[in-house]
């Protein structure tokens, strides 16, 4: 299943994505930088299916220069499917923006891949673009998989990160890349 992703992924970060490894920099070094502290209320009841002790799939830490730019947002972007990919859904939805977990309860977003086996979710490269002090990243996402008869399931959205731009005055939290909005359709 990490296959799939692993060949979409810059290089920066396939240490991440198959291994779980610490991320390099653009220079080769290995990133030093403590781990972030989490946006809002990220601590998350694990999901009904999801396993007792699962490993923590947040974003592994990176140095402030790649945190800053598209490998902190590609970074985010690995964890979340790495997560979904693992049946961690409780630490996925835990990533999602405010407006998504309105939109899902906990349990009705893990609902939507508790019944598939092969989940396998593709994060290709996305898009950055600037306004008014944010930063956005927009990345297209698919998830796969096979429902209990076997038959292939797809899902397809996109999802929207955003970060401030170092503005003065802004929080941490607000200076790390984020999730904004996910949006999936079933495409079968």
């Amino acid at each position: 299943m990490r296959n799939a992703i692993c060949l979409l992924l810059p290089s920066a970060l396939l240490l991440t994505a198959c291994n779980a490894q610490p991320v390099q920099d653009e220079t080769g070094n290995l990133a030093t930088d403590q781990a972030p502290a989490p946006i809002g209320n990220e601590t998350a009841t694990p999901a009904p299916n999801e396993a007792a002790g699962a490993p923590d799939f947040s974003p592994p830490p990176l140095t402030a220069e790649a945190e800053r730019g598209v490998t902190g947002a590609r970074n985010v972007m690995l964890s979340f499917a790495r997560a979904i990919e693992e049946r961690a859904f409780g630490q996925a939805w835990a990533m999602l923006g405010p407006a998504d977990k309105q939109r899902w309860s906990q349990e009705e977003f893990a609902g939507l891949f508790g019944d598939l086996s092969d989940i396998t979710v593709a994060v290709p490269d996305g898009t950055t673009e600037g306004a008014a002090g944010s930063i956005y990243y927009t990345a297209p996402v698919a998830i796969t998989g096979a429902d209990r008869e076997g038959r292939p399931i797809r899902m397809e959205g996109e999802a929207v990160l955003r970060r401030v731009n170092d503005v003065e005055g802004a929080t941490p939290a607000q200076l790390r890349w984020h999730f904004e909005t996910l949006t999936l359709d079933w495409t079968h």
